[in-house]
C-alpha cells in the first residue's frame, strides 16, 4: 500500500533508541551488576508453571525478601519501551507475581544477566527499501503454550521502515482447539493495533491509498480471514473474532499475506527461542548493536 507523507524522506538518517542507563542502574539496583552475560532471554525448553510456586510456609517464607514483583515492574517497562526481545520472558514472569517461587526468580536472574550482555543493544529506525508501506504488521501464535491453562501466546510487531514501533506478547483469554484458531485470534489483535494506527496518523497529516499488510506464518489462518465460507471447525468462534475477516473481505483496510516462520518477527515473542533463531530475531525487529557473548 502506497502512503503519502507529509515531508520527504532522508534515506540516510537512522534514529536510535537505547536504554543503556537504565538497565546499568537496574542491574545495580537488584546486585546483578557483575554477573556473568548468557545469550538468550530465557533458556529454551524453560517451563514455568504453578506447580513452582511455594506450597508451604517455609517456603512462602523463602521468597517474602526477594524483590521479585520490583523486578519485574522494572522488566515490563523495558520490554515496553525499545527491548521487544523480552517481551515474551517478561509477560511469562508476570503471571507469577503474586506468589513467585524459586524456579521464577532464577528465570528472572536469566533474563537480567542477558541484559548484562546485551545493554549496548538499539531499536534502530531507517527506511526500508523493500517495501512501499508506510508501516506493516506480522502477528504469531504459540498454541497451546501455557500448560496451567490451556491459553496460546499470542504475539503481534508492527514495523515503520526497519524498527518496531508496536509490539504485544501476551496469553489468549480463550482455550483454542488448533493452531489455525491460535494463529487467527492473533491476528485479529495485530489488525485492531494496524488500524489503530492508521487512525493516529490520518490525524496527524498522512493519507493512505490502500489496504494494511498484515503478515501472518499460517495459510490456514490467512484463508480464513479472505474467504467466509472458509470455517470448517472455526465456525464456534466468538463474533468479535470475525472482525478482521469483515476488515479484509468487506471494508478492505487490511490485507492478510503469508510469512515464512524464518523470517517472522514476532516469533521472538511466543515462545523460548535458541540462540541462532534469537540472533535472527534481533534483525528482524530491528534491534542493532548487540554486544553479548555466545555460551
Amino acid at each position: 500500500m502506497q502512503s503519502e507523507q507529509p515531508s520527504q524522506i532522508n534515506t540516510k538518517r537512522t534514529i536510535h533508541l537505547s536504554q543503556h542507563q537504565y538497565i546499568m542502574n537496574m542491574l545495580d539496583r537488584y546486585g546483578f551488576s557483575s554477573c556473568s552475560p548468557v545469550s538468550t532471554p530465557m533458556n529454551p525448553g524453560t517451563n514455568l508453571s504453578l506447580s513452582q510456586c511455594p506450597s508451604t510456609p517455609a517456603e512462602v517464607e523463602a521468597m517474602r525478601s526477594v524483590p521479585y514483583i520490583s523486578a519485574v515492574g522494572s522488566l515490563i517497562y523495558l520490554a515496553i519501551a525499545t527491548r521487544p526481545d523480552i517481551a515474551y520472558a517478561v509477560g511469562v514472569l508476570a503471571r507469577y507475581n503474586t506468589n513467585p517461587g524459586v524456579a521464577h526468580w532464577a528465570a528472572v536472574k536469566h533474563l537480567f544477566c542477558y541484559l548484562k550482555g546485551t545493554m549496548d543493544m538499539k531499536l534502530s529506525f531507517s527506511p526500508d527499501c523493500t517495501t512501499s508501506e508506510l508501516f506493516v504488521g506480522y502477528s504469531d501464535a504459540d498454541h497451546g503454550g501455557d500448560k496451567d491453562t490451556g491459553y496460546s501466546t499470542g504475539a503481534y510487531v508492527v514495523k515503520m521502515g526497519t524498527g518496531s514501533v508496536s509490539w504485544r506478547s501476551k496469553l489468549q483469554d480463550v482455550v483454542t482447539l488448533s493452531t489455525t484458531e491460535a494463529e487467527y485470534i492473533a491476528g485479529v489483535h495485530a489488525g485492531q493495533e494496524l488500524v489503530w494506527l492508521h487512525n493516529l496518523l490520518h490525524e496527524l497529516g498522512y493519507t493512505f491509498t490502500g489496504p494494511h499488510t498484515l503478515y501472518i506464518d499460517n495459510q490456514s489462518a490467512i484463508a480464513f480471514s479472505k474467504n467466509p465460507g472458509h470455517h470448517g471447525r472455526m465456525k464456534h468462534l466468538d463474533l468479535k473474532y470475525l472482525w478482521l475477516r469483515d476488515e479484509v473481505t468487506k471494508k478492505k483496510s487490511i490485507h492478510t499475506a503469508h510469512c515464512p516462520t524464518n523470517l517472522m518477527p514476532a516469533d521472538i515473542l511466543t515462545k523460548p527461542l535458541t540462540l541462532t533463531k534469537v540472533q535472527d530475531g534481533y534483525k528482524l525487529l530491528g534491534l542493532t548493536g548487540f554486544g553479548g557473548r555466545r555460551e
